[in-house]
């Protein structure tokens, strides 16, 4: 059994909960260290449990609540080189044990008790970003979020899912005349920012497959988007690509900010 649950996604922070029946981790902990521990108390998991915290990039919507938590269960923190020294720098999340950190690379697998877990490096504008495949040996999922865009790479490590949550940032037309500043909304735009709903549809129509199961959308931007306009577009863009598969092969979901999803479990 492979399980996921969104504990927050959104701008505004991210939190993740992964596992099986014998263990759990969280992907990222991007937001206050006492909703985390909420959050998964509503699972039925107590934070001292977890066998690790997976960090996918140094930006303060992914480690808000990480110091809080390593410094209180001492969890193992996984990241690659460059995210933890970029943590190390954030005075927000304060000292950490050195002892904590392990560092992964990515595109190399590795074990947490019955999970593994590959780090796929992404282009967002972090020092290291990655995003995280992982299997516990039948089932495959994958968390992909701060994606400024995707390539073959990209499209050849997400073949195969059961489960994905996957980035719709940002409607371009909400974006483009909304209040952010010009470079902003360059920033968010270009190849290092966030995919948005349009780009979302069209990665997801190049990984389908006759036995996928459940797509959850997140990290959607709380001021660029909302979530019907995220689903129907999503939606629209798989239906009509060239791809054999329409929207209502598969179910589709849309991870709220601040509201646990419901856990997507496959046997």
């Amino acid at each position: 059994m492979l399980e996921l649950c969104s504990i927050a996604s959104g701008s505004s922070g991210n939190c993740i909960c992964v596992g099986t029946d014998c263990a759990h981790v969280l992907i990222d902990a991007g937001i206050s260290g006492k909703r985390i521990e909420n959050g998964l108390h509503e699972l039925g998991i107590k934070a001292e449990e977890l066998e690790g915290i997976l960090i996918t990039h140094e930006h303060i919507d992914h480690i808000a609540g990480l110091g809080v938590l390593a410094r209180r269960y001492g969890i193992p923190l996984y990241a690659t080189a460059g995210t933890i020294e970029g943590i190390k720098r954030m005075k927000s999340v304060g000292q950490i044990d050195d002892a904590l950190f392990h560092t992964i690379e990515p595109e190399q697998e590795f074990i947490i008790h019955d999970m593994m877990f590959t780090p796929i490096s992404i282009s967002h504008d972090a020092a290291d970003p990655v995003a995280y495949r992982f299997t516990n040996g039948k089932q495959s999922f994958a968390v992909m979020t701060d994606l400024g865009t995707y390539d073959e790479h990209i499209v050849r490590e997400m073949q195969g899912l059961d489960v994905l949550l996957l980035e719709a940032n940002h409607d371009i037309r909400m974006l483009q005349t909304g209040p952010y500043p010009y470079p902003l909304k360059q920033r968010i735009l270009g190849d290092r920012g966030h995919l948005s709903n349009e780009r979302s549809g069209q990665l997801l129509g190049e990984i389908l497959h006759d036995n996928f199961g459940t797509v959850m959308l997140g990290h959607l931007s709380k001021e660029n988007n909302y979530e019907e306009l995220a689903y129907e577009t999503v939606r629209l863009e798989v239906t009509m690509g060239d791809n054999p598969y329409n929207a209502d092969d598969f179910p589709l979901y849309v991870a709220k900010r601040d509201e646990i999803s419901p856990v997507l479990r496959v046997e």
